[in-house]
């Protein structure tokens, strides 16, 4: 574990830039923990508080460049819907939106600069950014170390992948047969309307 500190470095690092992707980076540093390559708790931690991090520096950015940030998104229209989307969602839902937010594609930058930008309270937004942050760095370490566990066993690292694909495809297909069934619910009130 000594040479392991420019790891923690990494972890930090990866989870405190919000537009980078880091799931990999933590699911890997789960399965070094599972293996005794790293500690458990830093593996868990210190990418906890670089994400935080990066989340109140989005937030503040957006507070302190509000006409300049404003100015920018309104130029173009995808900006513009996005953080239009994402207002309307922090102004009706407040905290639970800020955490679902960070499980959206540039949610977590998007979320927080507009947060900011429209000026929801900093408690709250430390609130909810920390743990969806919680979730998000607990379930991906969390899987990794699962996975580090799994593959340093036998051969039941041959059968998990496979399965973990079916679960998910699984899932994903009964979600659209959901939301195909809402919306056809949907259509059939409206034309008895």
């Amino acid at each position: 574990m000594d040479g392991a500190l420019w790891m923690y470095a990494v972890l930090a690092l990866a989870t405190a830039l919000p537009l980078l992707p880091n799931s990999a980076i933590l699911a890997g540093a789960g399965a070094l923990a599972a293996v005794g390559r790293l500690q458990l708790s830093l593996v868990l931690l210190v990418p906890l508080a670089g994400a935080i991090a990066g989340d109140l520096a989005v937030y503040w950015a957006g507070t302190r460049a509000r006409g300049r940030v404003l100015g920018w998104v309104v130029r173009n229209p995808r900006r513009r819907a996005a953080m239009g989307w994402a207002a309307s969602r922090v102004g009706r839902h407040g905290v639970p939106a800020v955490i679902a937010m960070r499980f959206v594609p540039s949610g977590r930058f998007v979320g927080g600069l507009t947060t900011g930008i429209v000026g929801f309270g900093r408690r709250r937004y430390l609130l909810g950014a920390g743990v969806a942050e919680l979730i998000f760095v607990s379930y991906t370490v969390g899987l990794g170390y699962t996975g580090g566990l799994v593959a340093a066993s036998s051969g039941s690292a041959l059968i998990i992948g496979p399965g973990v694909s079916l679960l998910v495809a699984g899932v994903a297909a009964a979600a659209q047969g959901m939301s195909c069934r809402r919306a056809a619910r949907v259509r059939r009130v409206s034309a008895a309307v």
